[in-house]
């Protein structure tokens, strides 16, 4: 359906698409460090010996934090944050992130990027593979490169992806290339879980309950209200799915 869709509809979401791309709102991305380490407010000298857990986020403009200020109100440090008042330990977390990449792009991003070692890895990507016509098989496959490079280089044990946002109620895309966006982002949605159900290291964070009036002013990305609740599922994903199975005393 997609394919005939995108036969008898194709001059008319080319120029909805062209004209969107011209008159979208840019705000840049949130500022503030990459990286950093978040401390548990019931953390002590005696605890000296608990190891930090380690947790490097992927993405794009969204995992950029485009929509808000700064980093702490975006996502990689208010999940460092919540994960160390769920832990009790120390997090040391990173960002690596670009506004405009899709799955394929975060690859090289990565190769521009010194990454450090982590034990968790939380993914958001898939907007742009939608709005650059990513089928859903190399959508899958890029996504399978990046964790297995960052299983190899990183030492990444478990890792969580973000699903795609409901693109069909994005209030900023005119019918019928609103429909059509969201069309195709349901069907990556679907690969990508589809795949994430075979492989007991991978989860899977919804993020089908993002609404419209909670938005940026630009109507594309997320507000603060959607960062701090992503930021809170993501964490109580790591937590029930992994944290309570590792040790906390492992070496630095």
């Amino acid at each position: 359906m997609l394919i005939l869709a995108k036969i008898l509809l194709g001059p008319l979401l080319l120029l909805q698409g062209r004209r969107l791309r011209k008159t979208a709102l840019r705000l840049p991305e949130a500022s503030g460090p990459r990286s950093g380490v978040e401390i548990p407010a019931s953390y002590v000298s005696a605890s000296a010996a608990t190891a930090p857990l380690r947790v490097l986020v992927v993405g794009d403009s969204s995992a950029a934090g485009v929509g808000v200020e700064h980093q702490e109100q975006a996502l990689a440090q208010p999940l460092a944050r919540q994960l160390a008042a769920r832990s009790g330990r120390p997090v040391a977390w990173q960002l690596v992130a670009q506004s405009g990449v899709n799955s394929l792009e975060a690859l090289d991003l990565l190769t521009r990027h010194e990454i450090g070692p982590a034990t968790v890895l939380v993914v958001a990507l898939g907007v742009n593979d939608v709005t650059s016509q990513m089928s859903a098989r190399r959508y899958v496959a890029n996504l399978r490169r990046l964790s297995e490079r960052l299983m190899a280089q990183a030492g990444v044990e478990h890792i969580v992806f973000s699903g795609l946002p409901p693109m069909h109620l994005l209030p900023l895309a005119p019918q019928p290339l609103r429909w059509y966006l969201g069309r195709c982002a349901r069907k990556l949605d679907g690969a990508l879980r589809a795949w994430i159900g075979r492989d007991p290291a991978l989860r899977y964070c919804s993020l089908q309950w993002t609404l419209p009036h909670d938005m940026a002013l630009d109507r594309f990305h997320p507000g603060p209200g959607q960062y701090a609740q992503w930021a809170v599922m993501c964490a109580e994903i790591v937590e029930t799915g992994f944290l309570r199975h590792q040790p906390v005393t492992e070496s630095v």
